[in-house]
């Protein structure tokens, strides 16, 4: 009997040793490997504007530290106002036509770029160069354009809402919009991977909660309560967090079709929006 209880506590030894190994190689991969779940990038030009019927110029513009980058300005008829739209973590611009159409029946011009290792844009995604990419879109539209920054919109999705909300704390446009956005990458990875010490090895911050409180213009957030990768109470928790005035537009639909599947609510819903805040 005591032979038999020596080699279970042997066995039991083993897997408990197996399983700590096990758990420190997937610590190890996380922490090294972390831009490979944060950056989805995509190279492959699909579709532009023209395919929408909508005209557009190619802009070729350099960040801050001097890589080169690209985006497109999609000129709205009526011109109310421009929108700087800072997509998410996957594809790249060609993947957001169905944004630009929204945006400009709304009469709004649209500047969207790619980030550094997206689409024809240079470099490699990191979250200080993301930062830089949008400050540099944004000082395009400052200084070559000659867009006042009262006739400006900062509209960030997903990755790009805390993007567009670190620009939006930097400097002041007159509105910012934050679309299906998280708090922070650590407060994401933790409810993801609770089994890891996500907070403690994480190396990316993008933390939106901490920008949106330095944020003094009026803001909109949108949320879908059917959000399959970013929880709704990350949306209500920034919503707490941003200063007035604030607004929230609550959608319906997955994290990348709610715009879609909401489109008669969500775009009625800017409009709204924008009537109270920025026409």
């Amino acid at each position: 009997m005591d032979d038999n209880i020596q080699s279970l506590w042997q066995i039991g030894r083993y897997f408990i040793l197996f399983g700590l190994v096990l758990y420190l190689i997937l610590a190890t991969y996380m922490a090294t490997f972390q831009s490979r779940f944060v950056y989805y990038p995509t190279y492959e030009i699909e579709s532009n504007p023209e395919n929408i019927g909508l005209e557009y110029e190619r802009i070729d513009f350099k960040s801050t530290d001097g890589t080169a980058l690209t985006g497109w300005f999609i000129p709205a008829a009526e011109n109310k106002g421009v929108v700087l739209f800072c997509h998410g973590n996957g594809g790249n611009i060609s993947h957001r036509l169905e944004t630009i159409a929204i945006l400009n029946k709304l009469g709004l011009s649209t500047f969207i770029f790619d980030y550094r290792g997206y689409g024809q844009s240079k470099g490699k995604p990191s979250e200080k160069g993301t930062y830089r990419d949008a400050e540099a879109a944004w000082r395009y539209l400052i200084q070559d354009r000659k867009v006042p920054a009262n006739n400006l919109i900062i509209h960030g999705r997903s990755l790009g809402g805390s993007i567009a909300a670190w620009l939006s704390a930097k400097h002041i446009p007159e509105v910012c919009i934050l679309e299906s956005t998280f708090t922070s990458v650590p407060d994401l990875g933790a409810e993801f991977y609770p089994w890891l010490p996500v907070k403690l090895l994480s190396r990316f911050s993008y933390s939106t909660i901490s920008y949106i409180k330095k944020i003094t213009c009026p803001v909109l957030i949108i949320h879908s309560s059917q959000d399959d990768l970013i929880p709704f109470k990350h949306g209500h928790t920034l919503f707490e967090a941003a200063n007035e005035p604030k607004e929230f537009l609550d959608i319906h639909g997955a994290h990348n079709d709610g715009y879609i599947l909401s489109k008669e609510r969500y775009s009625a819903g800017l409009e709204a929006f924008l009537d109270r805040n920025f026409y």
